[in-house]
């Protein structure tokens, strides 16, 4: 391996005990997340495109996770980036982007539930002004691909073929599109289920409030479940403690969703952990 970035991906999917119910942990990814996959493809892609150069600055709206992909990969590249975030946003996250140099504006926003219209407005407006270079995760379409070409082919090797439903988190939409492509096209009879938050959650997205993001490709999806905060910290409480397995928030929503989803519909699921729990100890 030649640098860091040669870690990311094969992430391990592990059982949940007694039910035919898989964990694709991405939390294993290097920067700690499933982001860390959307970031290499879009630096990449961009690179290959010749519309980021050395001097470029980078600037993207996050909720954290993006952000600290994005700050792994510019860092390792030598990049400067610029993060707009909510500024509810955990104090874990906030350190880690400041760790790997990137600089963070904070905004605010009367309705947390569009608290990161209010960022992706922001960076948009900064971007233009001073001539940055916003990769912007809600529509590009290397986000889907990066899932359509790594973490779905992973998915479909480590279940052999045998997956029945699979399991994610809104946000982007990237990963639920991209995943989602490649194992209808291997079979079409496979159960796509996004998960959307009754109340804020970090990393995920009320697409019944807030606009619908250009990569997010509702037609794969076969049914949506909404989750509350509370019994996504329910479950990352549970997971903890009966599994061993410490995972974030959206990851307990994931879970929440496909438990449910698990005792009305048996089968062999696959559900996306976004990340690990590090990074929301001050908010537990």
């Amino acid at each position: 391996m030649a640098t860091i970035l040669d870690c990311i991906g094969n992430t391990p999917l592990v059982k949940l005990k007694n039910r035919e119910i898989y964990l694709k942990l991405e939390g294993f990814n290097p920067g700690g997340s499933v982001k860390d996959r959307v970031a290499y493809y879009m630096i990449n892609k961009a690179e290959e495109e010749g519309i980021l150069k050395k001097d470029t600055i980078l600037i993207e709206p996050s909720s954290g996770n993006t952000g600290i992909g994005l700050a792994l990969v510019a860092t390792v590249k030598g990049y400067r980036l610029v993060i707009v975030m909510p500024e509810t946003m955990s104090i874990e996250r906030r350190k880690i982007l400041e760790l790997f140099g990137a600089e963070i504006l904070l905004t605010g926003s009367e309705n947390p539930l569009s608290s990161m219209e209010t960022a992706i407005e922001e960076a948009k407006k900064i971007a233009k002004k001073k001539g940055y270079l916003m990769l912007d995760q809600f529509s590009n379409e290397n986000n889907v691909l990066a899932h359509y070409e790594t973490t779905a082919p992973e998915i479909w090797k480590q279940t052999s073929g045998n997956i029945t439903h699979f399991v994610a988190g809104i946000g982007t939409g990237g990963t639920i599109t991209g995943v989602g492509k490649f194992l209808k096209e291997k079979n079409p009879n496979i159960k796509i289920i996004g998960v959307l938050p009754k109340d804020p959650i970090q990393g995920l997205k009320n697409i019944k409030i807030t606009p619908k993001p250009k990569i997010l490709n509702l037609d794969l999806i076969d049914e949506i479940i909404e989750v509350s905060l509370e019994d996504s910290i329910k479950n990352v409480k549970k997971l903890a403690v009966e599994e061993g397995i410490f995972a974030g928030f959206s990851s307990g929503a994931a879970t929440h969703a496909a438990l449910q989803k698990y005792n009305e519909e048996e089968g062999v699921y696959v559900v996306i952990l976004p990340d690990g729990g590090m990074r929301y100890l001050s908010m537990l």
